[in-house]
């Protein structure tokens, strides 16, 4: 009868290769994300995809009541770096908008991608406001905000 003798030591060793091993195929992953907001130096552009929403319901008296946002509603962007904002259009016929603080407006329509590309080089909040539905009485407010860190 034979019988096979494991030392304590080769356990040890086996034990910290696979603890090795798992280590680097954790973090050190080819085309790996980091996930603390940072990004990879290949990078050709931020996106950020925004769509047009609507919320519906009736009051008491059975009046509709509908109210318009961008969804969704807050991105954090990076200061002083290029990004492309996609704003696709899902409810409303259209969406005029300005990007409160800068010379960015434009159009956003129901069922087209409206894409602008800009760069933000003041930290801060600004305010996406459809200017057709600034206010409560005009079925708002629409306003997205865009924070620069």
């Amino acid at each position: 009868m034979k019988f096979v003798i494991i030392k304590r030591s080769w356990i040890i060793y086996s034990a910290l290769c696979f603890v090795l091993v798992m280590c680097s195929l954790l973090f050190f992953r080819p085309n790996a994300l980091p996930v603390d907001g940072e990004t990879s130096p290949t990078h050709d552009l931020y996106t950020f995809h925004m769509v047009t929403g609507e919320f519906s319901s009736e009051d008491d008296s059975g009046n509709e009541i509908e109210s318009y946002r961008f969804d969704p509603g807050t991105i954090v962007v990076p200061k002083e770096e290029e990004i492309k904002l996609s704003i696709l259009g899902v409810n409303g016929k259209e969406h005029p908008f300005i990007i409160e603080g800068t010379n960015a407006k434009g159009v956003v329509e129901k069922g087209k991608e409206t894409i602008l590309t800009l760069k933000f080089s003041k930290e801060g909040t600004y305010r996406l406001i459809c200017t057709a539905h600034p206010d409560a009485d005009h079925n708002g407010p629409m306003i997205g905000y865009i924070v620069v860190k």
